[in-house]
């Protein structure tokens, strides 16, 4: 026979009207915030369309091969699978005008992020990434630590053509991007950074200004440029767009 604890019958439990209820708030929550990130999501979309539409810019919602076409910083670090609410376009920098990109990475079905891409007229020789030392930047095949430059840590897959590469102009300018950007790097014929996935047009344009910079430092139009001092490293379906604005290379081409 059953013993029952004093104050405490036996026979006590839990309804099963109380567990449906349970269930029932539980997927209400869920369905609301699936609601709101849709919402987020649509808000996202019509404001960055309004965006390109307002700069004579193209947009397309989604595109699967865009971001293929680099490997490094914020594309490798989160494995995009597809860039989303793309603008392409092309901007004026003091040397000139260049092509652009703007598109939100899609990874898992969230948006981790923001990226900024503006191009170049040379290939860069050598992949370099910097992180800001507050970032968790660590993936696999992570390229080669050069050491802190600045406010960020520098990172290569070739440490002599990166040192080459590197300038303190450069380094200045990276630092003046800001506390929002956590990697900006430099790969194939294109200057990249990354930035929150909330960011407004009004952020964009001003990293936009600032990526414009960094591709004027270490692609300047001017022939007879001749690099600064290099830093020696510390201790320790857009495819429209793309025929019109350039395409950029596959990795390792």
């Amino acid at each position: 026979m059953r013993a029952e604890v004093e104050g405490y019958p036996w026979s006590v439990g839990i309804p099963a009207w109380i567990w449906f209820v349970i269930a029932a708030v539980a997927l209400v929550a869920g369905l609301a915030l699936l609601a709101t990130d849709r919402a987020r999501e649509g808000s996202r979309n019509r404001e960055r369309m309004r965006w390109a539409d307002l700069r004579g810019w193209q947009f397309i919602e989604e595109d699967e091969n865009l971001p293929r076409q680099w490997a490094g910083g914020a594309i490798g670090y989160f494995g995009a699978e597809a860039a989303v609410n793309v603008v392409a376009g092309s901007t004026f920098t003091s040397d000139g005008r260049r092509p652009v990109f703007v598109f939100d990475i899609e990874s898992n079905g969230q948006i981790p992020a923001v990226v900024v891409a503006v191009r170049c007229n040379r290939v860069h020789p050598v992949l370099v990434e910097l992180w800001l030392a507050s970032v968790p930047f660590q993936r696999a095949e992570m390229p080669e630590l050069l050491g802190p430059v600045g406010q960020r840590y520098a990172f290569a897959d070739d440490s002599e053509g990166a040192r080459a590469l590197i300038t303190q102009e450069l380094v200045d300018a990276a630092d003046a991007l800001g506390g929002d950007v956590g990697v900006a790097w430099l790969e194939n014929e294109w200057v990249l950074a990354s930035a929150a996935p909330n960011v407004g047009p009004s952020r964009l344009e001003r990293l936009l200004r600032d990526l414009g910079e960094i591709a004027d430092i270490v692609d300047p139009f001017d022939e007879d440029y001749r690099p600064g001092r290099h830093w020696q490293g510390g201790e320790s379906g857009a495819a429209t767009a793309i025929e019109e604005h350039g395409a950029p290379r596959q990795p390792g081409n």
